[in-house]
Protein backbone atom coordinates (compact mmCIF):
# COMPACT_ATOMS: atom_id res chain seq x y z
CA UNK A 1 0.00 0.00 0.00
CA UNK A 2 1.48 3.36 -0.98
CA UNK A 3 1.67 6.31 1.31
CA UNK A 4 -0.56 9.31 0.60
CA UNK A 5 1.04 12.02 -1.50
CA UNK A 6 2.05 15.02 0.61
CA UNK A 7 0.60 18.43 -0.24
CA UNK A 8 2.20 21.89 -0.31
CA UNK A 9 0.42 22.84 2.90
CA UNK A 10 2.59 20.35 4.82
CA UNK A 11 5.79 22.32 4.11
CA UNK A 12 6.87 25.80 5.11
CA UNK A 13 10.02 26.58 3.09
CA UNK A 14 9.97 26.46 -0.71
CA UNK A 15 12.50 26.74 -3.50
CA UNK A 16 11.61 26.89 -7.18
CA UNK A 17 14.01 24.91 -9.40
CA UNK A 18 13.91 24.78 -13.20
CA UNK A 19 14.48 21.39 -14.79
CA UNK A 20 17.25 21.13 -17.37
CA UNK A 21 17.40 19.24 -20.67
CA UNK A 22 20.11 17.01 -19.20
CA UNK A 23 17.81 15.98 -16.29
CA UNK A 24 15.71 13.83 -18.64
CA UNK A 25 16.75 10.25 -19.21
CA UNK A 26 16.16 7.93 -22.14
CA UNK A 27 12.56 7.40 -20.94
CA UNK A 28 11.89 11.15 -21.33
CA UNK A 29 11.38 11.92 -17.66
CA UNK A 30 13.67 13.28 -14.96
CA UNK A 31 16.12 10.61 -13.82
CA UNK A 32 16.00 9.51 -10.18
CA UNK A 33 19.45 10.90 -9.30
CA UNK A 34 18.23 14.42 -10.06
CA UNK A 35 15.68 14.23 -7.24
CA UNK A 36 18.48 13.75 -4.71
CA UNK A 37 20.23 16.79 -6.15
CA UNK A 38 17.03 18.79 -5.60
CA UNK A 39 16.81 17.47 -2.02
CA UNK A 40 20.38 18.59 -1.35
CA UNK A 41 19.80 21.98 -3.01
CA UNK A 42 16.71 22.94 -0.99
CA UNK A 43 18.38 22.00 2.32
CA UNK A 44 21.56 23.89 1.42
CA UNK A 45 19.65 26.99 0.29
CA UNK A 46 17.65 26.97 3.53
CA UNK A 47 20.77 26.62 5.68
CA UNK A 48 22.73 29.27 3.79
CA UNK A 49 19.79 31.65 3.59
CA UNK A 50 19.10 31.40 7.31
CA UNK A 51 22.75 32.10 8.14
CA UNK A 52 22.84 28.89 10.18
CA UNK A 53 25.77 27.46 8.24
CA UNK A 54 28.75 29.14 6.58
CA UNK A 55 30.37 26.98 3.92
CA UNK A 56 33.84 28.37 4.60
CA UNK A 57 34.27 28.40 8.35
CA UNK A 58 31.34 26.97 10.31
CA UNK A 59 32.86 24.85 13.11
CA UNK A 60 30.34 22.06 12.40
CA UNK A 61 29.12 20.64 9.10
CA UNK A 62 26.21 18.39 8.24
CA UNK A 63 27.00 15.02 6.70
CA UNK A 64 24.25 12.97 5.11
CA UNK A 65 23.75 9.61 6.83
CA UNK A 66 20.39 8.57 5.36
CA UNK A 67 18.19 9.39 2.39
CA UNK A 68 14.89 8.12 1.02
CA UNK A 69 12.83 9.12 -1.99
CA UNK A 70 9.36 7.91 -3.00
CA UNK A 71 8.27 8.63 -6.58
CA UNK A 72 4.60 9.30 -7.24
CA UNK A 73 4.37 10.95 -10.67
CA UNK A 74 6.85 11.72 -13.44
CA UNK A 75 8.41 15.10 -14.12
CA UNK A 76 10.07 16.11 -17.39
CA UNK A 77 12.02 18.99 -18.86
CA UNK A 78 11.02 21.83 -19.42
CA UNK A 79 8.80 21.81 -16.31
CA UNK A 80 9.62 23.81 -13.21
CA UNK A 81 9.52 22.14 -9.82
CA UNK A 82 9.15 23.51 -6.33
CA UNK A 83 10.97 21.79 -3.51
CA UNK A 84 9.15 21.97 -0.17
CA UNK A 85 11.12 21.58 3.06
CA UNK A 86 10.23 20.85 6.66
CA UNK A 87 12.02 19.47 9.72
CA UNK A 88 10.60 16.14 10.86
CA UNK A 89 13.00 15.57 13.74
CA UNK A 90 15.29 17.97 15.54
CA UNK A 91 17.79 16.04 17.65
CA UNK A 92 20.82 17.05 19.67
CA UNK A 93 23.32 16.34 16.87
CA UNK A 94 21.09 15.59 13.89
CA UNK A 95 18.20 16.88 11.82
CA UNK A 96 15.81 14.89 9.67
CA UNK A 97 14.60 17.05 6.81
CA UNK A 98 11.38 16.13 5.02
CA UNK A 99 11.34 17.16 1.37
CA UNK A 100 8.69 17.07 -1.34
CA UNK A 101 9.01 17.88 -5.02
CA UNK A 102 5.99 19.52 -6.64
CA UNK A 103 5.59 19.67 -10.43
CA UNK A 104 4.57 23.06 -11.83
CA UNK A 105 1.48 24.23 -9.85
CA UNK A 106 0.47 20.78 -8.55
CA UNK A 107 -0.67 20.67 -4.93
CA UNK A 108 0.28 17.00 -4.51
CA UNK A 109 3.93 15.97 -4.52
CA UNK A 110 5.42 14.13 -7.48
CA UNK A 111 8.06 12.79 -5.09
CA UNK A 112 8.80 12.99 -1.39
CA UNK A 113 11.29 11.69 1.09
CA UNK A 114 13.80 12.65 3.71
CA UNK A 115 17.45 13.22 4.35
CA UNK A 116 19.23 13.09 7.68
CA UNK A 117 22.17 15.31 8.49
CA UNK A 118 24.42 14.49 11.45
CA UNK A 119 26.46 17.50 12.43
CA UNK A 120 30.14 16.83 13.04
CA UNK A 121 33.29 18.76 13.79
CA UNK A 122 34.55 20.30 10.53
CA UNK A 123 38.19 19.41 11.15
CA UNK A 124 37.82 15.75 12.15
CA UNK A 125 34.42 14.95 10.58
CA UNK A 126 34.36 12.10 13.06
CA UNK A 127 32.47 12.99 16.19
CA UNK A 128 28.87 14.23 16.26
CA UNK A 129 28.56 17.74 17.68
CA UNK A 130 25.69 19.56 19.34
CA UNK A 131 23.71 21.70 16.92
CA UNK A 132 24.81 25.35 17.13
CA UNK A 133 22.15 27.66 18.59
CA UNK A 134 21.57 29.52 15.30
CA UNK A 135 21.11 26.24 13.41
CA UNK A 136 18.73 24.88 16.06
CA UNK A 137 16.70 28.10 15.96
CA UNK A 138 16.45 28.11 12.16
CA UNK A 139 15.49 24.42 11.99
CA UNK A 140 12.96 24.78 14.82
CA UNK A 141 10.96 27.18 12.65
CA UNK A 142 10.34 24.32 10.17
CA UNK A 143 9.46 21.55 12.65
CA UNK A 144 6.26 19.60 11.94
CA UNK A 145 4.71 16.66 13.71
CA UNK A 146 4.75 13.94 11.05
CA UNK A 147 2.69 11.63 13.25
CA UNK A 148 -0.32 13.85 12.43
CA UNK A 149 -0.05 13.10 8.68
Amino acid sequence: MSKARPTRGEYSFFLEIPTRWMDNDVYRHVNNVTYYSWFDTVVARFLLGSGAINLVDSPVIGVVVETLCRYHAPIAFPETVTAGLRVERLGNTSIRYGIAIFREDDDEASADGHFVHVYVDRATQAKPQALPALLREAAAALVVNVAER
